[in-house]
């Protein structure tokens, strides 16, 4: 029996066991998505706080490097990021609450420009006969929908301060959040660490390398396109409110959010803003003005806010970020939503060091018969 040279005996060894580590690797993911899918109706206070400690964790260790232990550069943050959130919720919750409630009454003036005045031009413009066009007769189903929605507010609340466990459950995964963040954030480069370790040793190294890159990829992705939303929208809300629009704020919440999708939050704002400010004002050159407003946001998120706080480092297509929100969505609901990107981003870190292993393997080259 002809023996194997050592080193290729143990390049053997290696690669068999490299090739077994695979369907363990298999099974724990898909143990870990089974599960996930299985307990999303608890895991939002969770994912909220590991999104927050996430964000907060480079400040962190910025601290940190500065002489602060630990503890008390998370108390810092910490502190910052929940004053920042009380502060914002006191002042935009009200106005947004006013907002909301100054939609509820547009809506019958809403529906009256849409039949009385859009469905008409539609018809004179097309040379549309009347029976061509969709019947709009919503007055009798916004009643019944005002009705339909007063009943489920009326029971839903009944049923929440009527049941005193789903009350306090309510209030327990409000407050899981700024717990979660917190030991998550003062405890994050230790949990990173030890999973890196539960990794086989002949792949950590490339998998640290994975995990750096698609860290400095969903981190630049998240914070960044959190500036870019939060800039938007006060640019779009505060451009419409100088042009004297009582839905100002509203709108530029709406499409500062929606955003996140590329080119989504600009359709959104100004088709929506374009209705609004000619229904209240019945002049079209003031439609001029919400266009140039929009059209400065764009441009402002093209030229600088998009290529200096986000770049191309996440690597998703538009169309790939439309599909991993709905997606998300599908599968586990908001929780869903919120995880997509990043596991989107993550997935496409794997995927382009997965491509250039094909590209570099006898397989792609042609060699292996």
């Amino acid at each position: 029996m002809e023996k194997l040279d050592p080193t290729e005996e143990r390049e053997s060894t290696e690669e068999l066991i490299s090739v077994n580590r695979w369907p363990l690797v298999l099974a724990v993911v898909v143990f870990l998505g089974t599960m996930f899918y299985l307990l999303q109706p608890i895991l939002l206070p969770f994912v909220l706080g590991g999104l927050i400690a996430y964000l907060g964790d480079p400040v962190v260790d910025w601290l940190e490097s500065h002489k602060l232990n630990r503890t008390l550069s998370v108390s810092i943050v910490f502190v910052f990021l929940t004053s920042f959130f009380v502060v914002a919720g006191l002042i935009f919750i009200p106005l947004l609450v006013t907002q909301i409630d100054v939609l509820v009454q547009k809506v019958p003036y809403f529906y009256q420009w849409l039949t009385n005045v859009l469905m008409p031009w539609f018809q004179e413009r097309l040379s549309l006969p009347p029976e061509l066009l969709p019947k709009l007769d919503l007055s009798s189903q916004l009643a019944d929908n005002w009705q339909t929605l007063g009943k489920f507010v009326a029971e839903t609340t009944k049923r929440v301060t009527g049941s005193g466990i789903s009350l306090l459950l309510g209030i327990a995964n409000l407050a899981l959040v700024p717990v979660v963040a917190f030991y998550l954030m003062r405890d994050w480069d230790i949990l990173i660490d030890k999973g890196l370790r539960m990794m086989p040793v002949a792949w950590q190294k490339q998998v640290s390398t994975m995990v750096s890159e698609g860290d400095e990829v969903v981190g630049s992705f998240l914070r960044g396109q959190f500036i870019v939303m939060c800039a938007l929208g006060l640019i779009y809300g505060v451009g419409l409110w100088i042009l004297g629009l009582e839905l100002a704020l509203l709108l530029g919440v709406i499409a500062g959010l929606a955003s996140m999708v590329p080119y989504l939050g600009f359709l959104i704002g100004i088709i929506s803003s374009l209705i609004a400010a000619y229904v209240q004002f019945q002049e079209f050159g003031v439609l001029i003005w919400v266009v140039l407003i929009f059209g400065f946001g764009q441009i402002i998120e093209s030229m600088v806010l998009t290529p200096i706080l986000v770049g191309d480092r996440i690597g998703l297509h538009p169309v790939a970020v439309i599909f991993a929100l709905m997606a998300g969505g599908q599968l586990a609901g908001f929780v869903g939503v919120v995880v997509a990107l990043p596991v989107a981003a993550v997935i496409t870190v794997f995927v382009r060091h997965g491509i250039a292993h094909y590209r570099s393997s006898d397989l792609y080259a042609g060699g292996a018969e």
